[in-house]
């Protein structure tokens, strides 16, 4: 095996969970509701808003 660096500790194996769980995942979900409510404020951009169209 080509080890290039030291074994990783269990310290840094937890600061790593921890950043992926607090900060990446929130992020991550919190940026795909954006991208969905920008997608949706675009297409009712052109095609108009919900609803019935009858006049």
């Amino acid at each position: 095996m080509n080890d290039s660096g030291p074994p990783s500790t269990r310290q840094e194996e937890l600061r790593s969970f921890l950043f992926l769980t607090v900060v990446m995942a929130p992020a991550i979900a919190g940026m795909i509701v954006v991208g969905y409510g920008f997608i949706v404020w675009i297409y009712q951009m052109f095609a108009g808003p919900p609803g019935p169209h009858g006049g």
